[in-house]
């Protein structure tokens, strides 16, 4: 079965299924969906979560093990596999298609792809979908932007012309992160019903001194005096880590998408296009592409989500400082020496 993820929360009032495999490159619903699967899932009784990041070398003998294994501390279980690459290897494609024709008992199973063209979706592809359900996650056009932004809106209770939707649609341009994190402020800022433009105006304009934005375009600059005034700022001014990890993981997984296509044959502007890079972010990520390898910005988008455990208290450390760490990290890295 194959759902966009705005089919989610419909679909899961009809009861989980046992696998969902949630595949695309827009952060914003691929967060939600994984939300949401796993909030239903505690309602049901899944107290056990086990984790796999498939990186190169990864033993896929340890998911035939737990499949095979009982729950040491609930009778249900939260199975997650994350393979960013979306390439799980000769090995990797017999264990998924076994795991996909035999799926454990008492255990809800999700597995985190980023999009996969269709001459990408192999024999492990087509089994995992065949045995579960495909929840695909892609970007909002530009003309369908401002309604979307309307029925985010109409969903706390607000309104607005379609001057209004297009303002924050051009505003946010095309970043559903920063799309979702505006309409959330207009909700807090002013209460249910119709909202003047003017008010919307002052609203988006009205950001704080630093955001993440300015963090994310320094870091890809390789301005680490930049970076760390921006951190320091952002940590001053009381922002959560949680804030920025969204629009840092659009940025990383947008320069991880560029730097493949071009490892593929790929001219740089058609790179951008397709990664939906625009204007002076563009010179900013050619920047960063020289400095960045795959395997820094693949192991970089790892580390986010380890920061994000941190913050959910799901694994111990100081989100501050790890953020602060990777962002710095990044900033100073030496030209890549590969592709």
């Amino acid at each position: 079965m194959k759902l966009a993820a705005e089919q989610l929360a419909q679909h899961l009032e009809r009861g989980l299924r046992p696998l969902y495999v949630i595949s695309g490159d827009e952060p914003l619903g691929v967060m939600e969906s994984i939300d949401a699967i796993r909030a239903a899932a505690r309602r049901q009784g899944y107290a056990e979560r086990e984790v796999y990041n498939v990186e190169r070398g990864f033993n896929w003998q340890r998911l035939k093990q737990s499949s095979q294994s009982l729950s040491l501390f609930s009778s249900q279980r939260i199975v997650e596999i994350n393979i960013p690459s979306g390439k799980p290897g000769v090995d990797g494609s017999k264990a998924l298609q076994a795991y996909a024709a035999d799926l454990p008992p008492d255990t809800l199973t999700l597995i985190m792809l980023p999009r996969i063209d269709k001459r990408d979706q192999g024999a492990w592809f087509n089994a995992l979908e065949t045995a579960g359900v495909l929840l695909t996650a892609y970007p909002v056009e530009a003309d369908k932007l401002p309604g979307w932004i309307g029925r985010r809106l109409a969903a706390q209770g607000q309104q607005a012309d379609t001057e209004t939707l297009e303002f924050i649609a051009n505003q946010v341009e095309g970043n559903l992160l920063a799309a979702h994190q505006e309409i959330q402020k207009l909700g807090l800022l002013h209460p249910a019903g119709r909202l003047a433009i003017e008010d919307v105006r002052d609203a988006v304009l009205n950001v704080s001194r630093f955001d993440a934005f300015q963090l994310g375009d320094a870091m890809l600059a390789g301005d680490t005096a930049r970076t760390a005034k921006v951190l320091d700022g952002l940590k001053a001014e009381g922002v959560e880590p949680v804030a920025l990890l969204g629009m840092l993981i659009w940025l990383l997984r947008a320069t991880l998408k560029v730097k493949s296509a071009q490892a593929q044959g790929m001219d740089i502007m058609s790179a951008f296009g397709q990664a939906k890079i625009w204007g002076e972010r563009q010179n900013l990520m050619r920047q960063a592409l020289g400095r960045l390898s795959l395997k820094k910005l693949q192991a970089a988008l790892l580390k986010m989500a380890e920061i994000d455990k941190i913050n959910k208290g799901m694994a111990q450390g100081e989100p501050w400082l790890e953020l602060s760490r990777l962002c710095l990290g990044l900033a100073k890295s030496s030209p890549a020496r590969s592709r």
